[in-house]
């Protein structure tokens, strides 16, 4: 199929309302326009270098948490929670209690992808791996009634309070299941020459317009492309994550996904998406120099710290994946008494190393600042 022939799908007639049903993927793709060769290979040389990063960073896998508990934040902020970074590495004893649902949507976020990229280890990209996806993201929080990890079974909605005014409905339940297993044949077709970042943009347009999951499909829409590339060897580690960009051009990205839906442009999709994914790679290829400097300058100023500085680096390590600390804490990574972790942290502020944010006598906890405002600045 090429793509300047593409018909995107049809609306079928419900009882009161027309769904769309989408035209399927899983067949060879084209196109005739020129840019889209540029913009795949740019977005492949970009996500090939941000790769290598993850191959020669030390303790790679401290910093590529942080990298989801970011990614953790701006998707479900996209879909309306309002946590910031600061909140979303604390404990939840910390976070005030009427901030404490929207700080539970991001934890659960962080551990669904956590447990999906540990699964890939011992099973393909599947429909299964993503209902076990959502039932993680959705447990316990306020979607919780909305049958997690299970696909729908009645009509949702895009925008608008009912189907009467909504913005887009999506295919028909009933219509679902033939849709769901041509999306998942698509991703393991060997028979299909297409290229794997056009794949996985195909595949992100196929699953926002299914919208398989009673709620929650953005998040895990989101998260379905680094799965898709983590899965398919792009990705060494689970290193680029676009809800950060789609985001910061929140109009363009649905504007992009209706546009194939009312204009069959299923081109200016693949563009947009290529576009996401050089933008985000270059950011995130500053995000590690960003880092491995912060590591320099970190290790230059503790090892000032004498007899002292083996404990200030340990603890230090351990902040990178886990960037706040209490005194407790630190007797319990280091090994050591109240008194000296009390003594240690106390120089690592006075050094400008650590910053106390609770403003409390007792029971205070101390951030990695200069760290945190890496994840929190990048695009």
């Amino acid at each position: 199929m090429k793509f300047e022939e593409f018909v995107s799908g049809s609306y079928k007639q419900q009882y009161q309302y027309q769904s769309f049903l989408p035209a399927s993927i899983n067949q060879v793709w084209s196109w005739d326009d020129p840019r889209i060769n540029v913009l795949l290979e740019q977005a492949t040389k970009s996500l090939g270098e941000l790769n290598a990063f993850t191959l020669i960073v030390p303790d790679v896998d401290l910093f590529i948490h942080m990298h989801i508990i970011k990614e953790a934040n701006t998707s479900s902020r996209i879909e309306g929670t309002r946590t910031e970074m600061d909140e979303a590495v604390l404990e939840e004893e910390a976070i005030l209690p009427e901030r404490r649902d929207d700080w539970r949507e991001v934890q659960n976020y962080v551990r669904a992808m956590n447990t999906a990229i540990g699964e890939l280890k011992t099973l393909p990209l599947s429909l299964r791996l993503l209902r076990h996806t959502h039932e993680i993201l959705m447990g316990g929080v306020r979607g919780e009634r909305k049958t997690p990890g299970e696909f729908r079974r009645s009509q949702n909605w895009i925008g608008g309070a009912s189907l009467a005014d909504a913005a887009f409905i999506p295919p028909h339940h009933a219509d679902m299941a033939e849709l769901l297993t041509d999306l998942e044949a698509f991703w393991h077709n060997d028979n299909v020459a297409v290229p794997q970042l056009v794949r996985c943009a195909l595949s992100h347009y196929q699953f926002e317009t299914i919208h398989p999951f009673p709620d929650g499909n953005g998040r895990i829409g989101r998260l379905l492309i680094t799965l898709y590339l983590v899965s398919h060897g792009l990705l060494n580690k689970s290193s680029l994550y676009l809800s950060a960009h789609l985001e910061k051009h929140r109009g363009a990205y649905y504007d992009a996904l209706t546009r194939v839906r009312e204009s069959n442009d299923i081109g200016h999709w693949v563009r947009f998406f290529l576009q996401a994914v050089v933008e985000t790679a270059e950011s995130g290829k500053t995000t590690f120099q960003r880092i491995l400097a912060l590591r320099q300058e970190l290790d230059a100023e503790v090892v000032k710290m004498g007899r002292r500085a083996v404990n200030a680096q340990q603890l230090i390590l351990h902040l990178y994946g886990t960037p706040t600390i209490t005194v407790n804490k630190a007797m319990e990574v280091l090994g050591i008494k109240y008194v000296p972790a009390n003594s240690l942290i106390a120089t690592l502020v006075d050094m400008g190393v650590l910053q106390e944010v609770t403003g409390f006598q007792r029971n205070r906890i101390f951030i990695l600042r200069r760290y945190i405002d890496i994840f929190r600045d990048g695009n």
